[in-house]
């Protein structure tokens, strides 16, 4: 099977999934999208309500800023892919409770499996305390490389609804620092580009 008829199979379980209750409210599934050939990953928490809306990720005003930050470094959408570590948007875009998480992850891991990429961008604390298995702030990793599983690497960067909240561009400022991070994604995709 191609990675895009195997990345079918997972948004075809996604869509019929009812094993939390996540489902109960949801309209869409969102499971992901851009390219399945890319070395790089970005993986929010989980869904809002444009994204819930429409079925895709990151659409709304944060998904709008990833994408103007991508684009700060000459990067497509369509050259990553995006996705979230839950399918389903949670009440009031609370963030996703850890046995949701836990319960929807398989999706996502199967995802990473699809890609096979080299780096993955945890976006906020929550995507990277699902990575490690344990609570961590991000304000700790995010811009540090970190060893994961089966030679892929972590680089934890700033939720851009962070940024959202925290607009100031001033030097050491959360948008400072996603900048100083988005030029080494530039560099990891660089690096890491399939032919």
């Amino acid at each position: 099977m191609t990675r895009e008829q195997l990345m079918e199979v997972v948004a075809e379980r996604a869509a019929r999934c009812t094993a939390c209750a996540l489902h109960t409210s949801r309209t869409n599934v969102v499971v992901g999208e851009g390219s399945l050939n890319t070395p790089i990953m970005f993986v929010g928490e989980g869904p809002g309500e444009e994204e819930d809306k429409t079925g895709r990720p990151f659409v709304g005003k944060a998904g709008q800023l990833l994408t103007k930050i991508l684009e700060s470094v000459n990067i497509n959408r369509e050259d990553v892919y995006i996705c979230n570590v839950v399918k389903c948007r949670p009440p009031n875009n609370r963030t996703p409770k850890p046995d949701e998480q836990k319960t929807c992850g398989h999706f996502l891991l199967a995802q990473i499996m699809i890609v096979d990429p080299k780096i993955i961008i945890p976006l906020g604390s929550t995507a990277l305390s699902f990575f490690l298995n344990q609570n961590f702030s991000i304000s700790e990793y995010r811009g540090k490389e970190i060893d994961w599983k089966g030679g892929i690497k972590l680089f934890p960067m700033f939720h851009p609804s962070f940024l959202l909240r925290n607009p100031s561009k001033e030097k050491g400022s959360p948008k400072d620092l996603t900048w100083q991070d988005i030029k080494k994604v530039r560099a990891f995709f660089d690096q890491y580009k399939r032919r």
